[in-house]
């Protein structure tokens, strides 16, 4: 169920990506052909870069894409693997959730209390800013919930299921 959530997640991230690029193609043909701009629409190619990273972490997570150092762990046998997995999990990966989430949490209220917009006229209007910030507290519960999917794999393998 955690990894359909990932995967689900992945592939809206996938399509977001090529939205990015026409968006961006708009913004380049409206710039030099047009010699015209839209503000709001060049914010939104860098609020969809940064949704694109932080949703599309917890999918690169679980298609194990992510950056790793496996010069030791490519050759280790699936149990040293599966241990290797849950001490990174438990250790490593829910504590920085947490803490990234507990971070977020109050620059993320502090935007939807003053129903914060863009600083330039003509750019994202509110709510748009509080809820794109807002993946600042998604990305660490997505990361975590795959991380927990990591761990019950990691178990089953440890006990021998």
């Amino acid at each position: 169920m955690l990894d359909r959530i990932s995967t689900l997640l992945g592939r809206a991230t996938a399509w977001l990506t090529l939205f990015m690029v026409l968006v961006t193609f708009i913004v380049v043909v409206m710039r030099y052909v047009f010699d015209a701009g839209l503000i709001w629409l060049q914010e939104s190619v860098i609020w969809m870069h940064a949704f694109v990273f932080m949703v599309g972490a917890a999918y690169t997570m679980q298609q194990e894409a992510h950056v790793r150092v496996d010069i030791f762990y490519r050759d280790m046998s699936p149990g040293r693997r599966a241990w290797v997995d849950l001490i990174g999990v438990l250790f490593f990966l829910l504590p920085l959730c947490i803490l990234l989430a507990w971070k977020a949490f109050d620059f993320v209220a502090v935007s939807w209390k003053l129903k914060e917009a863009s600083r330039e006229s003509g750019g994202l209007p509110y709510p748009l800013i509080p809820l794109l910030k807002s993946i600042l507290i998604v990305m660490p519960l997505t990361l975590a919930m795959q991380g927990v999917a990591l761990l019950t794999r990691s178990l089953k393998i440890l006990r021998g299921v």
